[in-house]
C-alpha cells in the first residue's frame, strides 16, 4: 500500500464519457420499455423535462467546482451543511451505486440469455460481476481510457441505431412492415394513458439519468477540473437528452408502444421485428458492453465516494488507502463482495429484479440532486471569488428545481409497486441520520457558527 492520495490523470474526454457511461445504461436499453408502457410515445416529454432538471443540477456542480477546486460533490454538501449531512448523502450515494451495479450486471446477464437461454441468469450475472471487478483494479488513467472506449461503443451504437431506425421509419431502407408513422397515433394516440402519465414515468427516468452527477465525483482525479468542467457539462446535457429521446421515438415508430415486451431490450426487438436478424445479434453484443460500462462507472463512483468519506472522517480510515496503481483497494473489495452477492438476487427473483431494485437508486438520485441544488443556494453568498460560470436565474431556477425534485421524491414514497425497495431505502436513511446525529454533533455546531459568521 501507498498513501491515500488519488492520481490526477483523468482527461476531459475521460470525464465526459465516464459520466455518459454511468447515465446511459439499463435505463435506456432496458428501462425504456418500462417508461414507454407507462406513457406511450409521449414519454419523450418526460425525458426532456428530466433533462432540464439535470441541466440545473450539473450547472450547480460546475459553478461550485470552479469556486472550490479539488472538492467533489460530497465536499460541496459538506461546506454548505456540515459533516452530518455529507455523511448521510455520501453513504446513500455509495449504496445507490451498488444497487445500480447489481441491476446492470443482472441486465447484462439477461442480455446474454438471448444467446444462452438454458444458462441460469444468476450464473451469467455473476460472470459479468467478476469482469467488472477486474477492470476496476486498473490505475485511473488506464481505467479512464478503457471506459472511454467502453462507453464510446454504446454511444456509437446509439447513433447507428438512430440513423438505421430513421431510414427504416421513412422507407429509405426496405423492411417487412409499412406505414410505421401511424404507430405514433393508432394505438390510443401519442398520450394513450393521458398526458399526466408522463409524470408517472418520471420515477424510472430519474433512475435512467442517475449517474450524470458522476462528473461531480471525478473532480478530485481530473486535470484542470475548474477550467474544463463547464465545457464538458454543457455538451454532456445535450447529448444525454438526445441519446434518450431519439431512440425512443424510433422504437415507438417501428413497434407499437403496447407491443414492446419486457424480456429482451427494445433495441433488439426493433431490429428483430424489421427482419434484420443478423443485426439484432450485433446489437445484443453491443448492449452487453453498454450496461457493463454503466456498472463499470458505478463501481468507480462508489469506491471514490468511499475514499472521500474516509478522508473526511466519515468512514473507516482504511477506506482511504489506495493501491500502487491509485485504486481505493478496500473500497473496491467491499464493492466486489456486495456486487457478487447482489448478482445472486437473480436466483431468487429472476422475473422482478429490475422492478424491485429500480426504485432505490431512483429515490437516492433525487435526494442527491436536491442536496446539490440546496448546497449551491446556500454557498453562493459565501463564494470567495466570482466563478467564470454561473447558474442563470439564481436563486429562482435552482429553488424551483429543488422543489420539483422533492415532489418526485414524494411520488416515489407513494408508488405501491416500489413499496419494498422504498421502505428499505427509508430504513437505511433513518439509520444513517441517527448515526450522524451522534457522530458529528460537536463538529456540526462549529460548522454552523463558522458559516453564519461568513454570511453575516
Amino acid at each position: 500500500m501507498e498513501d491515500s492520495t488519488l492520481q490526477k490523470k483523468l482527461l476531459p474526454r475521460h470525464i465526459s464519457l465516464m459520466a455518459m457511461g454511468g447515465a446511459i445504461g439499463t435505463g435506456v436499453f432496458k428501462g425504456s420499455s418500462e417508461t414507454v408502457s407507462l406513457a406511450g410515445p409521449g414519454v419523450i416529454f418526460t425525458y426532456i423535462f428530466a433533462g432540464l432538471l439535470l441541466l440545473v443540477v450539473m450547472g450547480s456542480i460546475a459553478e461550485m467546482a470552479i469556486v472550490y477546486p479539488n472538492t467533489n460533490m460530497k465536499g460541496f454538501v459538506q461546506k454548505a451543511f456540515g459533516k452530518r449531512t455529507s455523511f448521510v448523502i455520501g453513504w446513500m450515494y455509495c449504496f445507490m451505486w451498488l444497487a445500480v451495479c447489481i441491476i446492470e450486471v443482472v441486465v447484462a446477464g439477461s442480455f446474454l440469455q438471448y444467446w444462452l437461454p438454458s444458462v441460469p441468469l444468476w450464473i451469467l450475472s455473476l460472470a459479468c460481476a467478476v469482469v467488472i471487478i477486474g477492470i476496476n483494479t486498473m490505475n485511473v488513467k488506464k481505467y479512464g481510457e478503457f471506459e472511454f472506449w467502453f462507453a464510446g461503443i454504446k454511444i456509437g451504437m446509439i447513433m447507428v441505431f438512430i440513423v438505421l431506425g430513421a431510414c427504416i421509419l421513412f422507407g429509405i431502407i426496405p423492411s417487412s412492415g409499412s406505414n410505421y408513422m401511424q404507430n405514433f397515433t393508432a394505438h390510443g394516440g401519442f398520450f394513450p394513458n393521458g398526458w399526466m402519465s408522463i409524470f408517472s414515468a418520471l420515477l424510472i427516468v430519474m433512475f435512467s439519468y442517475g449517474g450524470s452527477e458522476l462528473i461531480g465525483v471525478t473532480v478530485t482525479e481530473a486535470q484542470d477540473a475548474e477550467r474544463v468542467l463547464p465545457k464538458v457539462i454543457k455538451s454532456f446535457i445535450f447529448r444525454i437528452v438526445l441519446f434518450y429521446t431519439l431512440p425512443i421515438l424510433i422504437i415507438c415508430g417501428l413497434i407499437p408502444w403496447d407491443k414492446l415486451g419486457d424480456q429482451a431490450s427494445p433495441f433488439v426487438q426493433v431490429l428483430a421485428t424489421t427482419g434484420l436478424q443478423g443485426a439484432s445479434h450485433i446489437m445484443n453484443a453491443i448492449l452487453i458492453t453498454a450496461v457493463l460500462s454503466a456498472a463499470n462507472s458505478g463501481i468507480y463512483g462508489c469506491t471514490r465516494m468511499m475514499h472521500s468519506l474516509a478522508q473526511d472522517g466519515e468512514a473507516p480510515k482504511a477506506l482511504s488507502k489506495v493501491s500502487k496503481s491509485g485504486v481505493p483497494i478496500y473500497g473496491l473489495l467491499i464493492s466486489a463482495v456486495v456486487l457478487i452477492c447482489g448478482s445472486m438476487i437473480a436466483y431468487f427473483a429472476q422475473n422482478n429484479v429490475f422492478t424491485i431494485l429500480m426504485a432505490f437508486p431512483g429515490f437516492v438520485v433525487s435526494l442527491v440532486w436536491i442536496s446539490i441544488c440546496l448546497a449551491q443556494l446556500k454557498l453562493r453568498p459565501t463564494y470567495g471569488k466570482t466563478p467564470s460560470f454561473k447558474i442563470w436565474g439564481f436563486p429562482y431556477i435552482t429553488a424551483i428545481t429543488a422543489l420539483i425534485l422533492t415532489g418526485i421524491c414524494i411520488m416515489f414514497l407513494f408508488n405501491e409497486e416500489n413499496r419494498v425497495s422504498i421502505i428499505t431505502c427509508l430504513i437505511l436513511l433513518a439509520v444513517l441520520v441517527l448515526i450522524s446525529i451522534f457522530k458529528f454533533r460537536h463538529t456540526d455546531e462549529k460548522h454552523t457558527n463558522t458559516t453564519e459568521e461568513k454570511i453575516g
